[in-house]
């Protein structure tokens, strides 16, 4: 049911009102002044106001100024008399939805109420649409709307309001940091700093000090103290990047932080309190590491409190045509060139389909800012796009996991999978042009489908 307020200082007419609106289905707050209708907006929900223009205090057109701080897209309906028709334009000058003028029939005025309502639900419904499609496809800057994506997206809804720590697992290039970011701005201390560390950036004697900070006299040119990173990110939350490449000097130093939450600076003696979180990110298998003895087991397993891992690009192409989408309006903006680039073309597109992206999204970034740079026409086409892009025909065949003793009937069978496997991928799975592809006929690639269990 719809709620509607309705505001006017003569005595008995908002409760008039009150009775023809709810012969209509309507919910309404009769009220005498702005004030009060104020009141009931930071209360209730409410989808319409139906306001006089002239009163005391608080005229219908301060109030309506007020009701757009608080809801810009709610309508408002502004009653006048015949004296005061300029103070109605005025307040449809300043975003009321219409006037009506005193006296009027009711059913002009109930007709006036269902647009104005039916306006603003779609208003409401595009809202909601946005908001739907931001929290599936786009988290953050994280897009995608792939099954591995969405299961990432959910990891990182739940993950977020805790405090534990958090390691993140991917390859180079699948935005791991994004990640990161999505999880502190989500999470309760988003109002307090994110603080990101490259540990691969640092020697190691550096790296100390940017962590841990230093005291002066520490060692030469440490001519003052310095707060380290874990300080300044006191409240909030310290991302460290590659933590695969950590000493395991400092990754002794850093089991201590955690489990202790105070550190001593570099040349210092005094324990200093920290409050922080503690998001990492690897592009090695940490558990292998553990096993070369190239990191710390305990370590491990404090940082592993839940891990998040970012498929590779090449495992969501379902994703392409979003990324390319978002980094065309992205780099068409921020590139000045004369030829505003808005789309690609269908050629383009297969041959981003067919790479292997092995430096993911940001290999892929990379190429369309090059792309649109280069473009002079509305869409991107193939010479829009590198070399190395445009010579690979299709998607490489990738033999691995055929056994080096595997005899010849073995070998051809996996064969077959692996085209079959690629052709589905190439197309999306539509089976009629993988078919093309393979130069077979559907139903013959519906039986080998069925045959290596592929159908499903």
């Amino acid at each position: 049911m719809e709620s509607i307020v309705i505001v006017d200082d003569e005595k008995h007419y908002p409760l008039i009102l009150k009775e023809v609106l709810a012969e209509e289905g309507y919910s309404s707050y009769p009220t005498s002044s702005g004030l009060e209708a104020l009141d009931i907006m930071r209360q209730e929900k409410v989808d319409l106001v139906l306001t006089d223009v002239k009163m005391p205090g608080m005229d219908g057109v301060d109030l309506l100024s007020k009701i757009k701080e608080i809801n810009p897209d709610i309508p408002v309906i502004v009653m006048t008399a015949h004296g005061s028709v300029e103070k109605a334009v005025e307040a449809m000058q300043k975003g009321a939805y219409t006037f009506i003028q005193k006296p009027f029939e009711n059913e002009a005025l109930l007709s006036h109420i269902a647009k104005a309502l039916s306006i603003y639900r779609i208003v409401q419904e595009n809202a909601m649409l946005r908001d739907a499609i931001s929290s599936t496809y786009n988290f953050g800057n994280i897009i995608g709307k792939s099954k591995t994506m969405k299961a990432l997206y959910e990891i990182i809804k739940k993950v977020a309001p805790a405090n534990a720590n958090v390691l993140i697992e991917g390859e180079s290039g699948t935005g791991k940091e994004l990640v990161a970011k999505s999880i502190h701005y989500n999470s309760t201390r988003k109002n307090n700093s994110l603080i990101a560390v490259n540990c691969s950036a640092f020697a190691e004697s550096l790296l100390e000090s940017e962590l841990f900070g230093h005291e002066k006299g520490a060692f030469t040119g440490a001519a003052s103290r310095k707060k380290g990173r874990f300080e300044i990110a006191d409240k909030g939350t310290l991302f460290l990047d590659e933590i695969g490449e950590l000493s395991l000097n400092l990754q002794v130093k850093l089991l201590r932080v955690i489990q202790e939450k105070s550190l001593e600076r570099v040349g210092g003696t005094e324990p200093v309190s920290v409050d922080f979180r503690l998001i990492v990110a690897t592009n090695k298998n940490l558990e292998k590491e553990v096993a070369k003895g190239l990191f710390r087991e305990d370590l491990y397993y404090r940082l592993n409190v839940v891990k998040v891992s970012i498929p590779p690009l090449r495992e969501r192409k379902e994703d392409l045509p979003l990324l390319v989408s978002h980094f065309i309006k992205k780099y068409a903006v921020e590139s000045g060139s004369l030829m505003e680039v808005r789309g690609i073309t269908q050629e383009a597109a297969k041959l981003l389909f067919d790479q292997q992206w092995k430096g993911n999204v940001r290999e892929l970034e990379n190429t369309i800012e090059r792309a649109v740079i280069l473009s002079s026409n509305e869409d991107i086409i193939p010479a829009d796009l590198p070399l190395t892009i445009r010579q690979n025909i299709g998607l490489e065949l990738d033999l691995g996991g055929i056994p080096e003793n595997a005899g010849l009937a073995e070998t051809l069978l996996s064969v077959e999978k692996k085209m079959i496997q690629r052709a589905m991928t190439l197309t999306c799975g539509v089976q009629t042009k993988a078919a093309e592809i393979l130069g077979i006929g559907k139903s013959g690639l519906n039986q080998k489908l069925k045959k290596y269990g592929l159908d499903k």
